[in-house]
């Protein structure tokens, strides 16, 4: 899982959101944050914050909530 962002409020609230999500759920997943325009770019990202899953896009542009990532992880965890 990854958070697509050059480190603004933005992009750290959702990684805050989603750690609280994960953490939440009971989940081992790790988070990682890609911070480079060209890698974020690679995903089809023109507006941060992005989240992906799996190396599909499932946000961007908009700071998602802890309980719209919940949401998003049921639906997308295999």
């Amino acid at each position: 899982m990854k958070i697509l962002g050059t480190g603004c409020a933005n992009c750290k609230k959702l990684e805050e959101n989603t750690l609280e999500a994960v953490k939440e759920m009971g989940l081992d997943l790790t988070v990682g944050h890609v911070q480079d325009m060209a890698q974020i770019a690679s995903y089809g990202v023109m507006s941060t914050p992005g989240f992906v899953l799996d190396e599909k896009v499932l946000s961007y542009g908009k700071v998602l909530t802890k309980e719209e990532i919940i949401n998003l992880l049921k639906e997308n965890i295999k």
